[in-house]
């Protein structure tokens, strides 16, 4: 296959267009290169496309976007392997596209820093809206002088709760000081349970939580996060136990 490698945007570089979000989007598949890049431009982003993992390894280096789409399986180089090498030298943002029977894949990727998957075939909806998350929690912090820390607000204080941490800001989850590494998904599931504990959340109030309105999913989605949660904790913790099934009703954290 002929590899594809460039820009998509088509415009000469512009200092004042600087502040634009660019998205590399990596993935062998024509189709998907194509509807992505105009999807994403529609949404005011440039965005760079590379069909070939070697390709997009030397550019994403040299020339870092502001996040990055990875499909795992590709010729050459996959996309974990890819990611591993990436992560040897950068923290860009990057979402994987997986098939929906690559649960182990999905488990390696966010274990190796990816921040967030979505399965194939995959609503262009979604995808937009994880990688404007993903780019407000990756924005830098407004500092109030040269070396303060910035006044807290609604969306960058810490929520602590009992042996949780979450810092909705950088994305960080601890338990008990230990990290805890989650999709964006799961962190808005999390932080919606964590914001009043003892409190029930039915599916509808977490799937209003972690999916924008015109995003449908049903109730085994919510439970398969929930799963994924736990099991997640459970790895640093085996007697991990606060978030709690009410059965016919739907879920609560306690901090007990």
């Amino acid at each position: 296959m002929t590899q594809l490698s460039h820009d998509t945007t088509g415009e000469p570089h512009d200092p004042a267009a600087e502040s634009q979000r660019t998205i590399a989007l990596v993935d062998d598949d024509r189709n998907i290169l194509t509807t992505l890049s105009i999807a994403l431009q529609a949404e005011g982003y440039a965005t760079r496309v590379y069909s070939d993992g070697e390709a997009a390894l030397a550019a994403l280096q040299h020339n870092p976007p502001d996040l990055a789409v990875f499909d795992i399986k590709m010729p050459r180089m996959d996309g974990m392997e890819l990611l591993q090498k990436l992560r040897e030298s950068s923290d860009l943002p990057v979402i994987f596209l997986t098939s929906k029977d690559q649960e182990e894949d999905e488990e390696a990727g966010l274990a190796m820093g990816a921040d967030d998957y979505i399965a194939k075939p995959f609503s262009q909806r979604l995808l937009l809206a994880r990688i404007r998350t993903i780019l407000r929690r990756a924005a830098p912090l407004p500092e109030t002088v040269e070396g303060a820390a910035p006044m807290p607000t609604a969306h960058n204080e810490v929520i602590a709760r009992g042996r949780l941490a979450m810092d909705p800001a950088r994305h960080q989850v601890t338990w008990d000081g230990k990290p805890v590494s989650l999709t964006v998904t799961e962190f808005l599931i999390l932080e919606a349970l964590a914001i009043r504990p003892g409190v029930i959340k039915s599916r509808n109030q977490l799937m209003d939580a972690a999916y924008p309105d015109d995003i449908f999913v049903d109730d085994r989605t919510v439970d398969s996060h929930i799963k994924r949660l736990r099991r997640k904790f459970r790895a640093v913790d085996p007697e991990f136990g606060a978030i709690e099934t009410l059965y016919g009703a739907g879920y609560s954290f306690t901090d007990g």
